[in-house]
Protein backbone atom coordinates (compact mmCIF):
# COMPACT_ATOMS: atom_id res chain seq x y z
CA UNK A 1 0.00 0.00 0.00
CA UNK A 2 1.62 3.53 -0.77
CA UNK A 3 1.65 6.29 2.34
CA UNK A 4 -1.35 8.06 0.11
CA UNK A 5 -3.58 5.47 0.08
CA UNK A 6 -5.71 6.09 3.13
CA UNK A 7 -7.60 9.65 2.60
CA UNK A 8 -10.37 10.91 5.23
CA UNK A 9 -13.45 11.82 3.82
CA UNK A 10 -14.54 15.58 4.17
CA UNK A 11 -16.46 15.11 6.84
CA UNK A 12 -14.34 12.93 8.90
CA UNK A 13 -11.54 15.59 8.17
CA UNK A 14 -14.56 18.32 9.64
CA UNK A 15 -15.23 15.96 12.91
CA UNK A 16 -11.25 15.49 13.56
CA UNK A 17 -10.83 19.33 13.07
CA UNK A 18 -13.59 20.01 15.42
CA UNK A 19 -12.36 17.27 17.72
CA UNK A 20 -8.81 18.29 17.87
CA UNK A 21 -10.13 22.52 18.37
CA UNK A 22 -11.99 21.41 21.19
CA UNK A 23 -8.96 19.58 22.46
CA UNK A 24 -6.57 22.45 22.17
CA UNK A 25 -9.16 25.41 23.47
CA UNK A 26 -8.71 22.74 26.89
CA UNK A 27 -5.12 22.80 26.17
CA UNK A 28 -4.93 26.65 26.10
CA UNK A 29 -7.42 27.01 28.95
CA UNK A 30 -4.76 24.70 31.36
CA UNK A 31 -1.66 26.97 29.90
CA UNK A 32 -3.91 30.35 30.57
CA UNK A 33 -4.46 28.89 34.25
CA UNK A 34 -0.50 28.18 34.21
CA UNK A 35 0.83 31.40 32.60
CA UNK A 36 -1.74 33.77 34.06
CA UNK A 37 -2.13 35.35 30.85
CA UNK A 38 -4.16 34.89 27.67
CA UNK A 39 -3.29 31.72 25.07
CA UNK A 40 -4.84 31.30 22.15
CA UNK A 41 -4.76 28.16 20.35
CA UNK A 42 -6.44 26.80 17.05
CA UNK A 43 -5.76 24.53 14.71
CA UNK A 44 -6.88 25.52 11.46
CA UNK A 45 -5.96 22.64 8.87
CA UNK A 46 -5.32 18.86 8.97
CA UNK A 47 -3.79 16.74 6.74
CA UNK A 48 -3.15 13.16 5.98
CA UNK A 49 0.45 12.83 4.75
CA UNK A 50 3.52 10.29 4.41
CA UNK A 51 6.46 10.62 6.95
CA UNK A 52 8.81 12.14 4.10
CA UNK A 53 5.59 14.72 3.06
CA UNK A 54 5.15 16.27 6.47
CA UNK A 55 8.97 16.57 7.03
CA UNK A 56 9.00 18.32 3.43
CA UNK A 57 6.02 20.78 4.44
CA UNK A 58 7.77 22.14 7.64
CA UNK A 59 11.05 22.16 5.90
CA UNK A 60 9.63 23.85 3.71
CA UNK A 61 8.37 26.69 6.07
CA UNK A 62 11.28 26.84 8.73
CA UNK A 63 14.75 27.42 8.39
CA UNK A 64 16.12 27.20 11.94
CA UNK A 65 16.25 23.73 13.76
CA UNK A 66 13.25 22.47 14.99
CA UNK A 67 12.03 21.71 19.05
CA UNK A 68 9.84 18.83 19.35
CA UNK A 69 7.96 17.37 22.23
CA UNK A 70 7.17 13.82 22.26
CA UNK A 71 4.80 11.39 23.45
CA UNK A 72 4.26 8.24 22.35
CA UNK A 73 0.71 6.92 22.99
CA UNK A 74 -1.14 3.48 22.48
CA UNK A 75 -4.74 1.96 22.89
CA UNK A 76 -7.48 1.18 19.88
CA UNK A 77 -5.24 3.56 17.84
CA UNK A 78 -1.63 3.84 18.43
CA UNK A 79 1.32 6.06 17.48
CA UNK A 80 3.99 9.11 17.98
CA UNK A 81 2.41 12.63 18.75
CA UNK A 82 5.03 15.64 18.07
CA UNK A 83 4.18 19.34 19.28
CA UNK A 84 7.31 20.66 16.82
CA UNK A 85 8.23 24.18 17.14
CA UNK A 86 11.22 26.10 15.31
CA UNK A 87 13.46 26.37 17.63
CA UNK A 88 13.71 30.08 18.03
CA UNK A 89 9.86 29.72 18.67
CA UNK A 90 10.31 27.65 21.63
CA UNK A 91 12.47 30.54 23.07
CA UNK A 92 9.86 32.57 22.73
CA UNK A 93 7.58 30.18 24.17
CA UNK A 94 9.44 29.53 27.27
CA UNK A 95 10.26 33.62 27.60
CA UNK A 96 6.19 33.60 27.19
CA UNK A 97 4.89 30.51 29.73
CA UNK A 98 7.88 32.01 32.42
CA UNK A 99 6.49 35.44 32.22
CA UNK A 100 9.18 36.78 30.64
CA UNK A 101 10.87 37.52 33.75
CA UNK A 102 13.98 35.18 33.56
CA UNK A 103 17.08 36.03 31.86
CA UNK A 104 18.01 34.49 28.41
CA UNK A 105 20.79 32.61 29.46
CA UNK A 106 18.85 31.14 32.41
CA UNK A 107 15.89 30.13 29.89
CA UNK A 108 17.93 27.81 27.96
CA UNK A 109 18.12 25.34 31.53
CA UNK A 110 14.65 26.01 32.15
CA UNK A 111 13.36 25.33 27.93
CA UNK A 112 13.21 21.77 28.25
CA UNK A 113 11.35 21.64 31.41
CA UNK A 114 9.00 24.39 30.24
CA UNK A 115 8.59 22.42 26.90
CA UNK A 116 7.99 19.21 28.46
CA UNK A 117 5.22 21.21 30.44
CA UNK A 118 3.79 22.83 27.89
CA UNK A 119 4.03 19.91 25.13
CA UNK A 120 2.41 17.70 27.85
CA UNK A 121 -0.85 19.78 28.31
CA UNK A 122 -1.08 20.33 24.62
CA UNK A 123 -0.42 16.90 23.22
CA UNK A 124 -2.96 15.24 26.34
CA UNK A 125 -5.47 17.75 25.71
CA UNK A 126 -5.62 16.90 22.23
CA UNK A 127 -5.14 13.18 22.77
CA UNK A 128 -7.43 12.90 25.70
CA UNK A 129 -10.05 14.96 24.09
CA UNK A 130 -10.27 12.59 20.94
CA UNK A 131 -10.24 9.16 23.15
CA UNK A 132 -12.85 10.39 25.16
CA UNK A 133 -15.27 12.12 21.77
CA UNK A 134 -14.53 9.02 19.90
CA UNK A 135 -15.36 6.87 23.68
CA UNK A 136 -12.35 4.91 24.02
CA UNK A 137 -9.04 5.48 26.28
CA UNK A 138 -5.53 6.05 25.67
CA UNK A 139 -2.48 5.72 27.33
CA UNK A 140 0.65 8.01 26.84
CA UNK A 141 4.20 7.83 27.39
CA UNK A 142 5.67 10.68 29.33
CA UNK A 143 7.11 13.67 27.42
CA UNK A 144 10.59 14.05 26.05
CA UNK A 145 12.13 17.08 23.92
CA UNK A 146 13.85 15.99 21.00
CA UNK A 147 15.95 18.67 18.22
CA UNK A 148 17.03 18.06 14.81
CA UNK A 149 16.01 18.57 11.34
CA UNK A 150 12.31 17.63 10.34
CA UNK A 151 14.21 14.53 8.77
CA UNK A 152 15.21 13.90 11.60
CA UNK A 153 12.38 14.08 14.00
CA UNK A 154 10.23 12.17 11.40
CA UNK A 155 12.49 9.57 11.51
CA UNK A 156 12.89 10.09 7.21
CA UNK A 157 15.94 7.87 6.32
CA UNK A 158 16.05 6.65 2.73
CA UNK A 159 14.36 3.26 3.85
CA UNK A 160 11.73 5.00 5.38
CA UNK A 161 8.47 3.06 4.25
CA UNK A 162 5.19 4.69 3.06
CA UNK A 163 3.48 2.43 5.59
CA UNK A 164 3.33 5.22 8.32
CA UNK A 165 1.74 8.04 8.08
CA UNK A 166 1.18 11.16 9.62
CA UNK A 167 -2.35 13.56 10.66
CA UNK A 168 -0.27 16.92 10.39
CA UNK A 169 -2.13 19.74 12.41
CA UNK A 170 -0.88 23.27 11.60
CA UNK A 171 -1.37 25.23 15.01
CA UNK A 172 -1.39 29.35 15.88
CA UNK A 173 -0.57 29.90 18.81
CA UNK A 174 -0.43 33.14 20.58
CA UNK A 175 0.57 33.90 24.01
CA UNK A 176 1.13 37.36 25.87
CA UNK A 177 0.51 38.68 22.26
CA UNK A 178 3.72 37.03 20.69
CA UNK A 179 2.43 34.89 17.55
CA UNK A 180 4.55 31.41 18.41
CA UNK A 181 3.58 29.36 15.34
CA UNK A 182 3.62 25.35 15.59
CA UNK A 183 2.68 21.98 14.34
CA UNK A 184 1.27 18.84 15.87
CA UNK A 185 1.84 15.96 13.91
CA UNK A 186 0.51 12.53 15.18
CA UNK A 187 2.43 9.24 13.07
CA UNK A 188 0.38 6.28 12.56
CA UNK A 189 0.75 3.00 10.49
CA UNK A 190 -2.02 2.60 8.15
CA UNK A 191 -4.08 0.20 10.66
CA UNK A 192 -4.11 2.27 13.30
CA UNK A 193 -5.46 5.26 10.75
CA UNK A 194 -8.11 2.63 9.39
CA UNK A 195 -9.48 2.47 13.14
CA UNK A 196 -9.05 6.10 13.71
CA UNK A 197 -11.18 6.46 10.11
CA UNK A 198 -13.89 4.14 11.41
CA UNK A 199 -14.21 5.73 15.00
CA UNK A 200 -14.72 9.00 13.37
CA UNK A 201 -17.43 7.40 11.33
CA UNK A 202 -19.12 6.24 14.50
CA UNK A 203 -18.51 9.77 15.87
CA UNK A 204 -20.53 11.04 12.66
CA UNK A 205 -23.38 8.87 12.64
CA UNK A 206 -23.99 9.14 16.46
CA UNK A 207 -23.87 13.21 16.13
CA UNK A 208 -25.91 12.69 13.01
CA UNK A 209 -28.21 10.72 15.27
CA UNK A 210 -28.65 13.22 17.41
CA UNK A 211 -29.31 16.08 15.57
CA UNK A 212 -32.01 14.03 13.61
Amino acid sequence: MSGESITLGELERDALTEIVNIGVSRAASSLRKMIGDQVLLSVPSIEVVSQRRAARLISEREITDLVAVRQDFSGPFSGRALLIFPETNSLELVHAVTGGEVAIEDLVEMESEALCETGNIILNACLATMANMLKRSLTMTLPEVLRGSSASLFDVTAETSEKSLVLFLYIDFAVRSRDIRGYIAMIMDLPSLEILKDLLDEFIARVVGDDA
